[in-house]
């Protein structure tokens, strides 16, 4: 065995441990919380609750499936935030708690670090990025263009001004009455439908940043001059509402993208977050390589939600570096890389 790594992931609604040795995974536990769906989003004090319960039984089942004892560990990594705090809370205490018990070294991870730290996750014959490469870090609540110069090394260049590419779905979603998440909904109505059918607004923003309040506003306007003409509106055109949708989401994420690749002349182009498991955007990602001969990096499915292999992963670098934390330590809600 090389070094060990215990992530722990409880950022939002989903409790995850993972076990990595030398950022090979060897475990990867995730137990997700059904009962936000009833509510159309997730409530913070259900998730902090779910956690409580799920957080033992989780690295229980991970540090079982990786065949590891807490003693063959070199350190815990845990997601300190962006976050729930009340979520981050319940993972960070534990993390204390383990580090004290088993005397451990302790790894305070950037969630939306952790994402990027997903392509680092060392698998046969997979090629990682080379520095410098640009990262398109897409979530239900972060949309960023990020400059990635090491492993501990990133820069924002471009974020979103309002609400997330993943939030413009699942709102969007939540008027046409498809539930929540909406993202998964939406991408699967999407194949169905003609992307072209309806035409929503793109912003214009300066540099690299984003924004989809005007998006949202121009699909809620559709739908609203659409249902006074015909009641089923949505129900007849569900799956080209959907294809229209996304395709706009993605043409704006895309354009900004590549205009800062242009800018930067970086052809290293990777995508991270939950919104990378959308069907278009990978194909859209594709695209960079087939038409413009960029090199791209798109994560495994189980890579693409909040998990603990890519806390992990990021604490495996920073304890190669040397850079730890101690038991005073206190999540945060909200932050920049």
């Amino acid at each position: 065995m090389g070094t060990i790594i215990l992530g722990i992931e409880s950022s939002c609604d989903d409790t995850s441990a993972a076990v990595l040795d030398d950022g090979k995974v060897l475990s990867n536990v995730i137990a997700s919380q059904a009962v936000h769906m009833a509510y159309g989003g997730v409530v913070p004090e259900l998730a902090s609750r779910a956690h409580q319960q799920n957080i033992i039984p989780v690295v229980h089942k991970a540090l079982t499936d990786a065949g590891v004892a807490v003693s063959d560990l070199a350190a815990v990594a845990f997601t300190r935030g962006p976050g729930l705090m009340g979520s981050l809370l319940v993972g960070t205490s534990f993390a204390k708690g383990l580090a004290l018990a088993g005397n451990l070294k302790m790894v305070e991870v950037n969630h939306l670090q952790a994402h990027v730290s997903a392509h680092f996750i060392v698998e046969d014959g997979k090629q990682q990025p080379q520095f410098p490469f640009l990262c398109l870090l897409v979530s239900g609540g972060n949309s960023q263009i990020l400059l990635v110069k090491d492993y501990t090394d990133m820069q924002i260049i471009g974020q979103t001004i309002d609400d997330a590419a993943g939030e413009a779905f699942d709102k969007c979603a939540k008027v046409m009455g498809l539930g929540y998440p909406g993202g998964p909904v939406i991408d699967k109505l999407a194949k169905e439908g003609n992307p072209d059918a309806f035409q929503f607004a793109k912003p214009n923003i300066k540099n690299y940043d984003y924004s989809f309040s005007g998006l949202k506003t121009s699909f809620l306007y559709t739908l609203r001059d659409k249902l006074k003409e015909d009641p089923d509106f949505i129900e007849k055109s569900k799956a080209d509402l959907c294809a229209s949708l996304q395709k706009t989401v993605i043409d704006i994420l895309m354009s900004k993208l590549i205009k800062a690749a242009k800018d930067l002349k970086i052809t290293q182009i990777a995508l991270a977050g939950g919104v990378s498991a959308n069907s278009g955007l990978r194909a859209a990602f594709e695209e960079l390589h087939t038409k413009r001969g960029w090199t791209v990096f798109v994560p495994k499915f189980a890579f693409t939600t909040d998990n603990a292999a890519m806390v992990a992963s990021a604490g495996y670098r920073k304890y190669n570096k040397g850079i730890f934390c101690d038991q005073t330590v206190a999540p945060y809600s909200r932050t920049i890389i």
